[in-house]
């Protein structure tokens, strides 16, 4: 079986349509940088070096230096997909970052994104 094409597509080319999908519903980039933050351990500084090396998913989430610890519980259907029984590692990874952009843009407070 081949591997799905986002595990090596770079994490900028997403990123702009993550900031987009929020600030079209009034969020902001900085609520989208500071859920990857929180998904990830990446400093500020961290994630914009890793978007400037144009970081394939893949990568970015192998080098995520703190993956949060709650992050097991976002569930939730996102792209018509249970986030929760993804079978695959990487791409549960990426659907919870997918989850959480998704709550961003559905107005949902962000301490409760965050799973404060």
């Amino acid at each position: 079986m081949t591997e799905h094409r986002i595990f090596t597509t770079s994490f900028a080319s997403v990123y702009p349509h993550y900031v987009a999908k929020a600030e079209k519903k009034g969020r902001s980039k900085a609520e989208v940088d500071q859920i990857v933050r929180w998904l990830t351990g990446f400093s500020q500084d961290e994630l914009d070096r890793q978007l400037a090396r144009q970081t394939d998913f893949r990568t970015f989430f192998a080098e995520a230096p703190d993956p949060h610890s709650a992050r097991s519980e976002i569930k939730g259907v996102v792209c018509g997909v249970r986030v929760e029984e993804v079978a695959d590692p990487l791409m549960r990874e990426i659907r919870r970052l997918d989850k959480l952009v998704d709550e961003l843009a559905k107005g949902k407070a962000m301490e409760k994104i965050l799973r404060g």
